[in-house]
């Protein structure tokens, strides 16, 4: 990841990760987070059907 902060697609604050569900990806701060993105530790990564989450460390 670059080291650039990265922020929220939906709201512009400040993004914990990238969430994957089928065909659309987005950025997400906590608030706009899959609740199975809000429940995984920083760093970590998770695929979940056609879903993929990765938490920003």
């Amino acid at each position: 990841m670059s080291d650039r902060k990265q922020t929220c697609d939906v709201c512009g604050r400040e993004a914990i990760g990238i969430q994957s569900l089928g065909c659309c990806a987005s950025t997400v701060c906590k608030e706009h987070a899959d609740p199975q993105m809000r429940s995984m530790k920083p760093g970590e990564k998770k695929e979940w059907g056609i879903c993929f989450f990765h938490r920003f460390g």
